[in-house]
């Protein structure tokens, strides 16, 4: 009789199988996945620390540099210096009389019949101005004006059309008379058989409204 082994044999290549491959592949991703991640970390944390040196090298040099001395007063003044002058400058044109414009509106108005002797303007000055603001009725006189002509409806009509101009306030009649002197208009003086009259008032400051 042939001898027959009831023992179980032993198969050595179970206990080596692969794994199922999806299993396989989901193993290979995640050490793959692993290794990225590493890769950039480690990438990240050099350029971090690449970052650092370079601040704490710009910090140093920074340190290092010396303390700026303080300006000078003159230079420190100078911003308010030019301000005061600059404001100073700005009032002072803010009270320029344009005279021009003046002694063209009062020739517009001067009546035909009626000759100017003399002109008398001054700008008027800010505390004058104050001075009359602060009592009413109270008139600085800085424009005065003498002339002749032949009767009193022109002295009138003359003084009319002052009080119009724009640059003039306040006019008034200061003389008016009959019987001029014996010279003529050429010397100064008005022949005789005419009107001489003075008219006053005050030139308005500039940018002053009527």
């Amino acid at each position: 009789m042939r001898s027959v082994n009831l023992l179980p044999r032993d198969d050595a290549s179970q206990g080596r199988r692969l794994p199922p491959p999806p299993v396989l592949a989901g193993c290979i991703g995640a050490v793959v996945i692993t290794a990225a991640l590493a890769v950039m970390f480690l990438s990240a944390s050099g350029d971090v620390a690449k970052q650092q040196r370079a601040l704490q090298d710009a910090q140093a040099t920074y340190n290092a540099l010396p303390v700026p001395a303080a300006p000078p007063a003159a230079q420190t003044e100078l911003p308010a210096l030019r301000t005061t002058r600059v404001t100073a400058l700005a009032s002072a044109l803010g009270q320029r009389v344009a005279w021009d414009r003046l002694l063209r509106e009062v020739s517009q108005v001067v009546p035909s019949d009626v000759w100017l002797l003399n002109l008398n303007a001054q700008a008027p000055s800010l505390g004058a101005a104050a001075a009359a603001a602060a009592t009413p009725g109270t008139v600085t006189q800085t424009f005065t004006v003498t002339g002749c002509t032949y009767s009193q409806d022109s002295v009138a009509r003359f003084l009319a059309r002052l009080g119009v101009v724009p640059d003039l306030s306040a006019m008034t009649l200061g003389k008016s008379q009959a019987g001029g002197d014996s010279g003529g208009v050429s010397t100064g003086e008005c022949p005789k058989g005419m009107v001489t009259f003075t008219l006053q008032g005050s030139v308005r400051p500039a940018g002053a409204t009527s």
